[in-house]
């Protein structure tokens, strides 16, 4: 693996999801709970910046009012609504301080959905800085993680999945998407497989 040409892309690593007290996190926390995925990912992040692997946050924000979607959302994002989630300059909208980007980190702006390629101009840095291969962890797995899987695949782009630095609202979910999805469309691989092809 060439640090040179890889980013390792954190998909919503925000306080609504991480933390307790967040407006989602009580639907979450079974799930990272039982990966441990949050001290995963920070080993992760890391070995990723001592590598010289970038380092890229993909947090979603909408204005009070959320006037950004449809005035009817439905499935994921009704739930987002319903719970005031991911509103801007919030705490609960706010990457947790454990992952907090660092200097030389990029934070990706625009996610207003589920595919972090969709809204955002993350296939425009990647490719301005040469990244072939993109390594995704994050919220929620067979949401965000998977819709940006997806794209990746789809984009050229080499991709891979770290499956225990994931987290869904159950474990079947999660479990159904390790299973099923995500080897359809990616390379997957556990924290520990991953820092071991960095090395």
């Amino acid at each position: 693996m060439d640090p040179s040409t890889t980013a390792v892309v954190l998909i919503e690593y925000q306080n609504d999801f991480t933390s307790p007290g967040g407006a989602l996190h009580d639907a979450v926390a079974e799930v990272m709970s039982a990966t441990d995925m949050l001290e995963k990912t920070k080993r992760v992040v890391a070995a990723a910046r001592d590598a010289g692997v970038t380092v890229m946050h993909a947090p979603i924000t909408f204005a009070a009012g959320y006037n950004e979607i449809s005035r009817h959302p439905y499935g994921i994002l009704k739930g987002v609504v319903d719970g005031q989630a991911f509103v801007k300059d919030t705490w609960g909208a706010a990457i947790v301080d454990d992952l907090e980007p660092q200097p030389g980190d990029i934070v990706i702006e625009g996610k207003r959905g589920l595919d972090t390629f969709a809204s955002t101009n993350l296939d425009f840095i990647l490719r301005s800085k040469g990244i072939s291969t993109i390594v995704l962890g994050g919220f929620l797995t067979n949401c965000c993680v998977e819709s940006t899987m997806r794209s990746g695949y789809e984009n050229g782009y080499q991709v891979i999945t770290l499956n225990d630095c994931a987290a869904a609202t159950s474990v079947p979910e999660h479990e159904n998407a390790l299973a099923y999805d995500y080897p359809m469309f990616s390379k997957p691989m556990s924290a520990e497989q991953f820092l071991g092809e960095l090395a």
